[in-house]
């Protein structure tokens, strides 16, 4: 069976077995991962679903994970949704509860929400982790990845001055090579002028397939994103018939703080079996 057919199959499918097995063998033997004693099935099938079952290039996924996770422990190491509360409380984030055409997840990010004065470029990134590792716990995600909706209405001065070559460096990386997620398409609204400035310091670090998947669409964007997303994904602040902004950004920041516990386990033990029952979890927002 080929990748996208394996990738269809549920997680405890015989037929998948030979592949987890490929892989936590490879792992084990990695120089690299010898203080990781266990990779749970769960932990593995992220990575193998991320990279079509092509052991090769979950290994190496797998290791720039890891490799990011020492390398970002000011990040990485708190996943804590309750520490960033009052950025989540300005309707900064959210993930839509309808998925698009493709199955894929869709992020809305509205970078005017977050003030710079009180919140810093890592404690934003922390916010896009988190909800990474929710989100690829699911299955359907997994298999369907996600797209990102960037809304850079209100974007300053304050915000550029944050970005420097190593929170680039870092974003662009879990973009593209540091994380067992697929990035479907990045889309850009409402971006001012001097925002090029800052994209062109992240760009060198994109690989082409990301770039790309950019969608630039400027303030009138409403007709162009409506080529890439059906009314009934997207709020009306974006040309669509879903919840109102707010609504959906108010109900993933409490889907986050309710996850705390796993975000937690997650920080501390991610190779792991995560003891908290996922698939109640995720009833909780999501459709599946």
């Amino acid at each position: 069976m080929y990748g996208p057919q394996l990738s269809d199959l549920p997680d405890d499918s015989e037929q998948l077995d030979p592949h987890v097995s490929g892989l936590r063998q490879r792992a084990l033997q990695s120089s690299e991962l010898s203080a990781v004693r266990s990779f749970s099935r769960g932990f593995l099938l992220k990575f193998l679903r991320a990279r079509d079952f092509d052991v090769e290039r979950c290994l190496k996924l797998l290791l720039n994970y890891q490799r990011w996770r020492r390398e970002s422990p000011e990040i990485s190491g708190c996943l804590s949704p309750s520490s960033v509360l009052g950025l989540l409380s300005t309707s900064y984030h959210a993930v839509l509860p309808q998925r698009d055409h493709a199955g894929s997840r869709v992020l809305v990010y509205r970078i005017g929400q977050w003030n710079p004065k009180d919140w810093s470029a890592f404690q934003v990134f922390q916010v896009s982790l988190m909800t990474s590792e929710i989100i690829c716990m699911e299955t359907q995600t997994q298999r369907r990845g996600l797209k990102v909706i960037f809304d850079l209405q209100g974007w300053c001065l304050g915000h550029a001055m944050q970005i420097n070559p190593s929170i680039a460096k870092k974003i662009s990386s879990v973009l593209s090579e540091s994380f067992p997620l697929k990035v479907r398409g990045i889309h850009l609204v409402n971006e001012p002028m001097f925002f090029w400035t800052v994209f062109a310091i992240i760009r060198p670090f994109l690989p082409d397939k990301i770039k790309q998947r950019i969608h630039m669409h400027g303030a009138n964007f409403q007709d162009s994103l409506s080529d890439f997303f059906s009314p009934a994904v997207l709020p009306p602040e974006y040309g669509g018939e879903g919840p109102e902004i707010e609504e959906v950004c108010r109900d993933w920041t409490n889907h986050l703080l309710q996850s705390e516990e796993l975000l937690q386990q997650i920080a501390a033990h991610p190779t792991a079996d995560i003891a908290i029952n996922q698939e109640d979890l995720n009833e909780q927002f999501s459709e599946g």
